[in-house]
């Protein structure tokens, strides 16, 4: 019941957020752009982290540096997701 009332609630505000707006079509493309750029990032970073513990585990000698490498990357894939809801901001 639970499922069927907040698919319910997510179709809803699906609906009323382009209706409320001035221009819907910014609305929608900016909303539509932040999940696939949100939802990419994190497909990206789970795999940079198990990349990097999975190199680690083969080489613990060299942890140090694939440790910062690895911090160094997933600032380079947040940054994106934060590039994206800068323009999201700027368009809107």
């Amino acid at each position: 019941m639970f499922g069927k009332m907040f698919l319910l609630a997510i179709i809803l505000m699906a609906f009323a957020t382009p209706v409320m707006a001035a221009d819907a079509a910014i609305v929608l493309t900016a909303s539509l752009s932040m999940a696939i750029a949100s939802g990419l990032c994190a497909l990206g970073q789970g795999r940079a982290i198990a990349g990097a513990v999975e190199a680690i585990a083969r080489n613990p000698g060299a942890a140090t540096a694939i440790r910062g490498l690895g911090l160094l990357g997933l600032v380079f894939i947040e940054s994106l997701a934060l590039f994206t809801l800068v323009i999201v901001f700027v368009k809107g």
